[in-house]
């Protein structure tokens, strides 16, 4: 008996090449397939979108297949694929077949142990031979087919004969590293190698590999592909370690480090160094300034650290940058100050959760630039010209702009944050978001820097923020009508709610509205409405025990019955409605081994979900059952570090 919950794939744009698809004609839907559907509105967005026409950016296939695996949904996923494979046909290049076979052959892997055992050994031949088809098609040389093929074989019982091939397929991988979509990737393949070699009774080379993936136990009922890692200490960190040069031997990004990215340019004289913003703690600080100065031997004192608007990840770290000698001179916005109110009034505990232990709220309030800036302003400092913009942008008031119009480099610092400030304050301004991005389209940057690793990826140039803002416009008018009519905000997230234009757009729109979209209806919910929201939310202040004693005291249920339901949620993909039945369940009665169990699993899963696309609903997930993921780091200044 075997499975396997695939999960979402990381962009990957470097061995398939897939051609330019023909439009699908098909209406952009404003509601969920079904009543079930609405409860996973991700997965019945990401069929619409992989409706219109074939791939031309593989993750929106491969965050499907992660969405009808971890819901269980194998067997409609598999049809659904297979009906897209035999719908677009003639269109599809050599690379997109593989795509489609690889998200088929992965979803079957899923659902062999649903199939009877008289058929079983057919069909898993079946999809390993599909597996075969797509490294065939990709001349072997595509990574996520070879890592798929590796960690399917490897969980296959002995006697399919598979664990040669599993051990060459993932040994492929960890010798070609350099080709896999981020670092991280290769947790799974060490941690599969390490079960391999066990099965084979090589328990010296198990240890080594188990020891390599960063996990403790040598089973699990989740794979993790996200470039995601973090633990109670160190915070959560959104990429593996990488320092890279966006323009060569003049401005510097550092990832993965910690929450935050660094960027450091070196003056047009060599002479001086300049940082855009100072991290969450001056202990990450530190260490990605010193990693930078091994990297590049030559580097000049700092002398300048602009400061892209004084939230805690931003300034936190700034105590190490006033230790240097002579100290550099910070430059944020006039009303600085005022952020800095808001930031006072987060939850310390909540912080930590996001910066690690070492963290400290006062060196966030400490922060006192040097030089403010209330309107445009023209800075030149070592011959290097920089432009500095108020904005307004989605997150904060203080939101600084800061050009390099000589270099088409533009850093935004969070103006474009999906959650429209952080969704534990009140902040955030979809309006201002908008505003935002007319403001760097007006501009004209060639590059885009962005505050966090992921937002770089997301949004990567103007024309497409362009293109994503009418979508949001549209968004926008929508939630203002459905609250209009009385509307609950959760019926408005299980809408589906789609923009009939949106079909018209590329797939990095596609991409970047559903990580907007969740968000956006939950602030613009928040912002427009009292403390009694539509449906009568906000009236009672019922709590989890409450919600317990109903399930215990009046229902008449047992623990092992609550258990048992709980169980029937998860195998339908309901981890959310899982998780708030397990919080009432052990208010209500002490947590025993067996709730416990189920807890964790229940969280697991929810991370599974959610960890290509609500990093924050990650790390909250992970705090529940204190899970930590393990950063891989290929060595700094290797070729997987480039740009």
């Amino acid at each position: 008996m075997w499975e396997l919950r695939m999960n979402v794939l990381r962009r990957w744009l470097f061995i398939l090449v897939c051609g330019a698809g023909v439009l699908l004609m098909a209406n952009p839907s404003t509601g969920a397939a079904d009543a079930f559907a609405g409860n996973r509105p991700e997965l019945a967005y990401l069929e619409q979108v992989n409706r219109w026409r074939p791939p031309s950016d593989p993750q929106l296939v491969f965050l499907l297949m992660g969405q009808f695996a971890n819901a269980g949904r194998h067997a409609e996923g598999i049809a659904f694929f297979e009906d897209l494979r035999h719908r677009f046909g003639p269109q599809l290049t050599d690379g997109q077949r593989a795509i489609y076979l690889t998200a088929i052959a992965v979803l079957r892997a899923g659902h062999a142990h649903d199939v009877s055992l008289f058929k079983r050994y057919g069909w898993v031949r079946d999809t390993v031979r599909m597996l075969d088809d797509a490294k065939q098609l990709t001349h072997g040389e595509a990574f996520v087919m070879r890592w798929m093929s590796g960690v399917v074989r490897a969980r296959l019982p002995g006697f399919f004969g598979e664990r040669d091939a599993a051990l060459a397929d993932l040994s492929w991988c960890v010798a070609h590293a350099d080709k896999a979509p981020h670092a991280n990737w290769l947790r799974e393949v060490h941690f599969h190698l390490a079960s391999v070699h066990r099965e084979r009774g090589n328990l010296a080379e198990a240890q080594r590999e188990q020891a390599l993936s960063g996990y403790a136990e040598t089973s699990k009922p989740v794979l993790f592909t996200t470039s995601f890692s973090g633990d109670a200490v160190s915070g959560h960190r959104f990429s593996p370690r990488a320092i890279r040069e966006v323009v060569p031997g003049t401005v510097y990004a550092l990832s993965g480090f910690e929450f935050t990215e660094y960027y450091f340019i070196v003056s047009a004289n060599r002479r001086e160094l300049i940082a855009i913003d100072a991290g969450s703690r001056p202990d990450a600080a530190r260490e990605a300034h010193e990693a930078l100065r091994a990297r590049v031997p030559a580097l000049p004192p700092l002398t300048t650290v602009f400061v892209t608007h004084s939230h805690w990840d931003h300034v936190g770290g700034q105590r190490h940058f006033r230790s240097l000698n002579p100290a550099p001179r910070f430059v944020a916005r006039e009303n600085y100050a005022d952020e800095l109110a808001l930031d006072a009034g987060a939850d310390p505990a909540t912080l930590k959760r996001f910066f690690g232990r070492g963290f400290r709220l006062e060196d966030v309030l400490a922060f006192r630039p040097d030089v403010t800036i209330g309107q445009r302003t023209e800075m030149t400092i070592g011959g290097t010209h920089f432009s500095l913009q108020p904005v307004r942008g989605g997150e904060t008031d203080d939101a600084l702009l800061i050009h390099m119009p000589d270099h088409g480099v533009l850093f935004t610092g969070d103006i474009l944050m999906p959650y429209l400030g952080a969704p534990f304050a009140n902040e955030g301004s979809l309006d201002g978001m908008l505003a935002g991005i007319d403001q760097v389209n007006a501009l004209k940057p060639h590059v885009l820097l962005h505050g966090h690793e992921p937002l770089t990826r997301l949004f990567d140039s103007t024309a497409m923020l362009s293109d994503l803002r009418a979508q949001l416009v549209w968004l926008r008018d929508q939630v203002a009508t459905e609250m209009a009519r009385g509307t609950t905000r959760a019926a408005i997230q299980q809408a589906n709610l789609v923009p009939p234009t949106l079909e018209q757009s590329p797939a990095s729109v596609h991409l970047a509205y559903l990580v907007l979209r969740e968000n956006t209806i939950n602030r613009l919910f928040q912002q427009h409405s009292g403390y009694w929201q539509n449906g009568l939310q906000g009236l009672d202040m019922l709590s989890d025990a409450e919600h317990g004693a109903a399930l215990i005291d009046y229902l008449g249920l047992s623990e092992s019955q609550v258990l048992a339901a709980v169980d029937q949620m998860l195998a339908d993909g309901r981890h959310e409605l899982a998780a708030s039945t397990l919080r009432a369940l052990q208010a209500r009665l002490p947590a025993s081994e067996r709730s416990g169990a189920s807890r964790r699993l229940v969280y697991l899963k929810l991370m599974e979900k959610v960890q290509e696309f609500d990093p924050f609903k990650f790390i909250l997930y992970a705090d529940q059952i204190d899970q930590a993921t393990a950063q891989m780091n290929a060595p700094i200044g290797s070729a997987s570090d480039g740009h």
